[in-house]
């Protein structure tokens, strides 16, 4: 009886987990048409609430929050930086703040580097700040991980950091 018991048990569990697993299927949840609409939004919200919205010739948009002084980063440059990166409806997926690789919440990398692991987004953003700047990045997903999933990220997701460049080693 208890083996009997134990079979059906098992078969019913392999059945709910079966069923499930078919209920969610992540990529038809991520589209380019719900990312851009979604993006479009978001932009329209930051510039009612009375944001200067500006964009890169690659595709990013962004806010300056402070204004920094001196020289803008440049390809080779080092720079030193915190970060938070948030996904659109303002979920925290990143931060260098609590991040134990960086004990002082600072992350340095060389700009544009040939090992950079940086998403496309992030360095072409990093060009339009300079010392003690402190801006709003909108990375499309085309210039971040586009339709593949990355980790934490799923496809088709514009990404949100808020960037403070603390220090420009010039190449």
């Amino acid at each position: 009886m208890k083996t009997k018991l134990f079979t059906l048990g098992a078969i019913a569990t392999f059945f709910i987990i079966s069923f499930s697993s078919c209920l969610k299927d992540d990529s038809k949840k991520y589209t380019a048409e719900d990312e851009i609409a979604q993006r479009e939004a978001y932009l329209e919200g930051l510039r009612d609430k009375g944001s200067n919205v500006q964009k890169t010739e690659k595709g990013v948009y962004y806010i300056v929050i402070d204004e920094g002084e001196g020289d803008f980063a440049k390809s080779g440059d080092t720079l030193s930086i915190t970060y938070s990166g948030y996904f659109i409806d303002g979920r925290l997926f990143d931060t260098s703040l609590d991040n134990p690789n960086f004990p002082d919440g600072k992350m340095e990398f060389v700009l544009e580097d040939d090992d950079s692991r940086m998403i496309p987004g992030f360095e072409d953003g990093m060009k339009v700040m300079n010392k003690e700047a402190k801006v709003q990045l909108v990375i499309p997903s085309e210039l971040a991980y586009g339709s593949q999933w990355s980790y934490i990220i799923p496809p088709y997701q514009t990404l949100i950091f808020v960037i403070k460049l603390h220090e420009i080693k010039p190449s």
